[in-house]
């Protein structure tokens, strides 16, 4: 099995999980990969990539919470670049894709009058911004995404009259599709 070890309290807390629960119980091997942010800038995320491609060839992996580092964690933790979230990265590497059960809120204060209905928030989590790119446009311009199938007969454009942050992604109807059907029994 491929051992993800996380970030922060998630290291001791997966420690304590293997010393009370696993290794007394089970006689598992445990391939080891450090994604602690540290660990994926001294690799540059290169072992994100290599625990993405052991769980290819193992076939099951745990991974412990990590952290996707922010322009201030750069900071704080001096890193090399803010890299993409590993969760991303290897849901990519793997094909997955996560479509999370609707969660309904019925207590959530409704803003808009006369709304009686819970609030049901939904995440679908292939390719969006985990496989999108990340631009800054440093003056005024035009993002276009253009279709590549041979049907489409149109593009996609987005002016912007100043400098602004851009994060172009994309989604497919076949992963919507299967995270939404019911897995086979």
């Amino acid at each position: 099995m491929v051992e993800l070890d996380g970030d922060e309290m998630t290291r001791i807390i997966w420690q304590l999980i293997k010393d009370k629960l696993i290794h007394p119980y089970l006689d598992v091997q445990l391939l080891y990969f450090d994604l602690g942010m540290e660990h994926r800038d001294a690799t540059e995320d290169q072992v994100t990539v290599d625990a993405a491609e052991m769980i290819k060839k193992v076939g099951v992996g745990v991974k412990c919470a990590t952290i996707t580092p922010d322009e201030g964690r750069v900071k704080e933790f001096n890193l090399k670049a803010m890299y993409r979230s590993p969760n991303g990265t290897i849901r990519n590497i793997l094909g997955g894709t996560i479509f999370r059960e609707p969660i309904i809120c019925k207590n959530v204060p409704r803003l808009v009058p006369g709304w009686t209905k819970p609030i049901i928030i939904g995440r679908h989590a292939y390719a969006d911004q985990y496989r999108g790119d990340r631009l800054h446009l440093s003056r005024q311009g035009k993002i276009t995404s253009p279709s590549r199938a041979r049907t489409a007969r149109r593009s996609s454009a987005r002016c912007f009259r100043r400098r602004a942050p851009a994060s172009p992604w994309r989604c497919t109807i076949s992963t919507i599709r299967s995270a939404i059907s019911p897995a086979p029994r």
